[in-house]
């Protein structure tokens, strides 16, 4: 057995110490008086929560069935394992930094629900009164988990494994967290400022699209990327296989942020699906404009950019304008795609023009065509005559952006300073599948007739 570093030992030490600590946490009762709560919101949010977290097995389809072959297992893996880093994550300190008691507006207090003391049998949240505090956390982890996952589309193919699972925590700590608080505790200062985020365009969108830009400039461009090579999708179906588990996870996503069984996750639910159709419809309708064919790649990520438009959007605006907003969205980033793919930048799967790029478009139709008429407690919008409310989403956007973008940068190089972030060149030739996982990706075998013999050859099903 090879000696190991202190770097290969650092991670197992880290969680082997959370669980010790977590065994001399005083266990209490789960909501008890459960006379509190409504029974039809509770099931309805545990549906929901279990819905987003499908998004994170669907995300690592999507991306998987888009990168070269050698890559497949360690592009799928790296969404995943975020599941499992956040997660623990989530229970020891990140609840409580996005919603424990705000600090100047600009993050939660770490202790107020460390290892979720309190979280069990305290109040249910100020926003969400009819469901346990235990379920509005657990619903909330979900959208924690998905957000580092994203990045990992345009980092992909060139990234050490260990660096992206710091990345993860460093994320999650330094630009998830504030974010979520800004948007969503009733102190945070976005909050306060009047910026309306229904299910995360600021929150998960703008930040993993700006991190991803991030990620992109600090481990510059890969060697095919260089070379000019065409590197075809390993699996088409993976993509569409993808899409489908996005799309029907994100109705837990959207319409499960109206945090009630109501008429507002009814609303949601329906602009959700709105978006999404018009957006697919208007990538693949753009993209014959453009010479194209027909693609189902291009539908499947059409679609991806309606729902990202949408989500912070989707409880405040009606379900007309939501055709509009899909159709929209989808063009801005299919010519920002053309753009990025002119240019130096690897972005290996599109997610800044997609994700960044469409998360602030989402903010701006928000600021355009939010109304009360849908919800009481959000705004009117620029189309409705409130241009006040509008430059408040271009002012939220501009300092999510900001902050999202130098934050993550700052993060990327601090884990290069530790290690070296990115693969050797002999290891991104070979795929991160073998080098970084020691496992090969294989659609199935053909039985090959040789001189009389049989053997097994890889089989492009």
């Amino acid at each position: 057995m090879p000696k190991l570093t202190f770097k290969q030992l650092a991670p197992f030490l880290v969680l082997v110490a959370v669980a010790v600590v977590a065994l001399f946490v005083k266990p209490v009762a789960d909501f008890a008086d459960a006379s509190k709560y409504s029974q039809a919101d509770i099931a309805w949010i545990i549906v929901a929560t279990a819905l987003v977290f499908l998004m994170t097995p669907g995300l690592a389809f999507f991306y998987g069935g888009m990168v070269h072959r050698k890559n497949v297992i360690s592009t799928m893996m790296k969404s995943v394992v975020a599941a499992g880093v956040v997660s623990v994550l989530w229970v020891f300190v990140g609840y409580s930094l996005c919603f424990g008691t705000s600090i100047g507006g600009f993050i939660g207090n770490p202790m107020t629900h460390m290892f979720f003391k309190g979280v069990n049998s305290g109040e249910p949240w100020s926003l969400a009164p009819t469901i346990p505090k235990t379920l509005f956390s657990l619903f909330q982890l979900m959208f924690a988990v998905i957000t580092p996952g994203l990045v990992v589309g345009a980092v992909a193919e060139r990234i050490r494994f260990t660096s992206y699972i710091l990345f993860t925590v460093l994320f999650s700590v330094f630009v998830y967290a504030p974010l979520a608080h800004w948007s969503w505790h009733p102190d945070g200062f976005l909050f306060k400022m009047g910026a309306l985020d229904f299910a995360g365009g600021t929150v998960v969108h703008i930040s993993a699209g700006c991190a991803a830009l991030a990620g992109a400039l600090v481990l510059k461009r890969r060697k095919v990327h260089m070379e000019h090579q065409e590197i075809p999708p390993a699996n088409i179906p993976y993509v569409l296989i993808g899409t489908g588990l996005l799309w029907f996870g994100w109705f837990g996503f959207n319409a499960g942020s109206a945090l009630g069984a109501n008429a507002l996750s009814v609303s949601a639910f329906a602009t959700t699906n709105t978006a999404a159709a018009s957006a697919g419809l208007s990538w693949m309708f753009f993209d014959v404009l453009r010479g194209k064919k027909p693609s189902v790649i291009g539908f499947c990520v059409g679609a991806v950019v309606g729902l990202v438009a949408i989500t912070p959007a989707a409880g405040f605006v009606a379900i007309p304008q939501s055709i509009f907003i899909g159709v929209i969205a989808a063009i801005i980033s299919n010519v920002a795609v053309y753009y990025k793919q002119k240019s130096t930048l690897d972005d290996t799967l599109d997610v800044f023009p997609c994700h960044g790029i469409g998360g602030m478009v989402g903010m701006l139709m928000t600021g355009l065509f939010a109304t009360k008429a849908v919800n009481a407690a959000g705004n009117d919008g620029l189309f409705y005559g409130n241009a006040s409310f509008f430059f408040i989403q271009v002012k939220a956007m501009a300092i999510a952006v900001g902050y999202s973008f130098t934050v993550s940068f700052l993060i990327f190089k601090l884990i290069n300073f530790i290690q070296p972030i990115r693969v050797s060149k002999e290891d991104e030739e070979m795929g991160l599948d073998a080098s970084q996982h020691n496992e090969k990706y294989s659609q199935g075998t053909l039985l090959v007739h040789n001189n009389g013999k049989i053997k097994e050859e890889e089989a492009a099903l």
